[in-house]
């Protein structure tokens, strides 16, 4: 089918006003412009009035292009019959045309990653057969318009995300009762959620919830022992909750979440200030919960036994946290419950652990072990095991010395291995021949700190070998060609 040629025309003007280095418009010269390859990315420019010419136009995504210091065209709230409409991450400023209320098909809008601020439009209200509507990261103030709530169609809503905001939910979230299709919810960096309990029971009745960010909205222990005197009905929808960047101090933050949700099986309390142990009934209540992320907090090894008995769980994030003790106290506490055969995934870096090495096999599932950044020392001893279906292994920038075990070698289901930036002597070509057991077949990304070995090539299938800040003296072995699947190689 030819297109018609007012249409193509007015793609051309388009296509004028675009500043295109990459050539990613160089197709538009044929007659046939229904085969031009669409706008992909690296344009900038303006987007020129033509574009009101293509009257039946449903789909128009501009996202991740470079608009900068530009406002988005009021223009584009003329196009009647958009029904999805991307412009993400193009670095609009100034406000949202009020005209996008008049975009009544539309059931996508994303406006995200802009530098967009001002009000939220009320007129969004008109917008009916909206199902999906990212506002997030920019600059809006204000209270979100309640007239929102007349979006019954929408199944996601994100809102927040960028320290600039100032926005502020009315009405205490009354309107939010409405969107009985909500599937997913973001408010975070609003800013007066911790005034009233009124819109948390709000969204714990919305029937199809799933996923729930609050993410940076002050919200602190005075807030819940406030909330125990308002009735919640669990939530049997809600699975993912978001709380990191709040200011909770009290464990029972956890008590409070099992009040908030029955099916829970992701939960983050990141960057917050949580210390102390929970209580046993958290462990009986999360009976669903698969991933917990406790970064930056203050606990310490013996809060670990509050988690031990969570069986579901697969990860458990802990970095940037109190730890100073051993190895084998750390894991001691952890592994005295049911979670050790479950967890998949640990991240213990960045803390203040000390001595060395320890047997980790009793975690018999674990996939992902980050042991980074710790005040490890000492040599590795001979008789510790890795978990057999471990992939990823870091313990870079810490204080190891002489080499690995032998035993390293039988992890065959080893992907991963980061050593670098530690006191290691040992000969590399001895490190690599510790790993020439199974773990030969398998090894794909080695991180080094040393002079290259000349058994390198003995590493069949790596594809990544990182070796900085070294001093190579030697130059590089021949044996490195037999490492035919190398994609990556930093000197």
């Amino acid at each position: 089918m030819r297109c018609i040629p007012e249409e193509r025309e007015a793609l051309l003007q388009f296509k004028a006003a675009i500043v295109d280095d990459f050539g990613m418009l160089s197709s538009w010269t044929t007659p046939h412009c229904c085969q031009w390859e669409g706008i992909r990315r690296s344009m900038s420019g303006e987007i020129h009035k033509s574009l009101v010419e293509l009257s039946q136009l449903q789909y128009l995504n501009l996202s991740k292009n470079s608009f900068i210091y530009t406002h988005i065209p009021e223009f584009l709230g003329s196009l009647r019959n958009l029904k999805y409409l991307d412009l993400s991450s193009c670095r609009f400023q100034g406000q949202i045309p009020s005209q996008f209320g008049s975009l009544s098909h539309l059931k996508y809008l994303n406006l995200a990653h802009n530098a967009m601020n001002g009000l939220i439009p009320h007129q969004f209200g008109n917008l009916s057969q909206l199902r999906y509507l990212d506002l997030s990261y920019n600059y809006f103030e204000g209270n979100i318009p309640s007239q929102l709530g007349n979006l019954s169609q929408l199944h996601e809503l994100y809102f927040g995300g960028g320290y600039l905001d100032n926005l502020k939910i009315s009405d205490g979230g009354q309107w939010l009762s409405n969107l009985l299709s909500l599937t997913h919810l973001s408010l975070d960096f609003v800013s007066n959620l911790n005034r009233s309990h009124t819109w948390l029971q709000v969204i714990v009745k919305l029937p199809k919830l799933r996923e729930l960010s609050l993410f940076h909205c002050s919200l602190s222990d005075n807030f819940i022992l406030s909330s125990r005197t308002s009735k919640f009905n669990s939530s049997t929808s809600l699975s993912v909750l978001h709380l990191s960047q709040n200011s909770f101090t009290s464990p029972m933050v956890f008590q409070w979440v099992s009040n908030i949700t029955s099916n829970l099986v992701e939960l983050d309390l990141g960057y917050s200030l949580l210390e102390g142990s929970t209580s046993s009934q958290f462990n009986m209540v999360m009976n669903s919960l698969r991933h917990l992320d406790l970064s930056s907090n203050n606990f310490k090894a013996k809060d670990l036994k509050s988690f031990t008995n969570i069986c579901t769980l697969c990860s458990l994030y802990l970095s940037s946290n109190k730890f100073t003790e051993d190895l084998p106290s750390i894991l001691g506490n952890l592994s005295s419950g049911c979670v050790r055969h479950s967890l998949h995934e640990l991240d213990l870096s960045s803390n203040d652990i000390t001595g060395t090495l320890s047997d980790i096999s009793v975690f018999s599932s674990l996939k992902t072990l980050f042991l980074d950044a710790n005040r490890f020392n000492g040599m590795i001893h001979e008789g510790v095991k890795l978990p057999s279906t471990l992939e990823n292994l870091s313990i870079s920038r810490n204080f190891f010395q002489g080499g690995i075990p032998k035993l390293f070698g039988n992890a065959c289901a080893l992907h991963s291995l980061d050593m670098s930036y530690n006191s290691f002597s040992d000969e590399l070509s001895m490190i690599i021949s510790h790993l020439s057991g199974c773990a030969r077949y398998s090894l794909e990304e080695l991180s080094l700190q040393s002079i290259i070995p000349t058994s390198m090539g003995l590493l069949l299938d790596l594809q990544a070998l990182l070796l900085r800040n070294n001093n190579l003296v030697e130059g590089i072995p021949f044996s490195l060609s037999n490492c035919t699947k190398l994609v990556m190689l930093d000197m």
